[in-house]
């Protein structure tokens, strides 16, 4: 198995890995749905549905049927949860000291939720200060499990896939991390069940623990 050495970019997803954001998008998604007679959805719930985008997440909800409800459903849950972003939301325990300790390295955010609101609700926890770059949904021609946003991101940078890693608390993250070559760590304490990950090349139960998979590695 490859290590860490001859690292210079470490990946990160946003929503479950640096963010605990389970409960704003909840209530953004109860905003969103209940008017149309739909029953509100859980926090333990929204986190399963959680990884593959707005868009899709609404549509797990309201199905593809009615796509006059899907749109303005879609609507409700941006206006109210770009106002509403970080109500409830906040850094994982170590994220911040572990990205300050990460200063000698680049750093990018690759998120399936759509860049402005990334990049927004970086910027309210006060993470945006860290990164080199932030993509979002809609930042490449296809998002996360496909690997082309962090291609988009090898290039902008101009570093080898050997010499980047990818921390993410999903299947999705792990699948777009191998496709492009990249190191993979999942990180078990967000919105996926440790089991569901098993395919990444190294497991941290908490943010701080990849420090000294990557300190341990120099």
């Amino acid at each position: 198995m490859r290590d860490f050495k001859g690292l210079q970019l470490v990946i990160f997803d946003l929503d479950g890995t640096l963010a605990d954001s389970g409960r704003d998008i909840t209530n953004a998604l109860n905003h969103a749905i209940t008017i149309y007679g739909f029953k509100p959805i859980a926090v333990e719930d929204t986190i399963k549905m959680v990884g593959e985008g707005i868009t899709r997440l609404v549509e797990k909800i309201v199905g593809n049927n009615n796509a006059a409800i899907k749109g303005a459903a879609l609507e409700r849950f941006i206006k109210y949860y770009s106002e509403h972003l970080t109500d409830f939301t906040r850094p994982y325990p170590g994220v911040v000291t572990t990205l300050e300790a990460l200063g000698g390295y680049k750093k990018a955010v690759i998120s399936n939720k759509r860049e402005s609101l990334s990049k927004k609700l970086l910027d309210q926890l006060g993470l945006m200060r860290y990164f080199d770059m932030v993509l979002g949904s809609d930042s490449a021609p296809e998002k996360k499990p496909s690997p082309a946003p962090i291609k988009k991101v090898l290039e902008t940078l101009a570093i080898e896939p050997d010499r980047a890693l990818i921390v993410g608390d999903s299947d999705v993250d792990i699948q777009a991390g191998k496709a492009a070559g990249l190191l993979t760590v999942a990180a078990t304490y967000g919105f996926r069940k440790r089991e569901t990950l098993g395919d990444a090349d190294f497991l941290i139960d908490n943010m701080g623990e990849l420090l000294i998979l990557i300190q341990d590695a120099g």
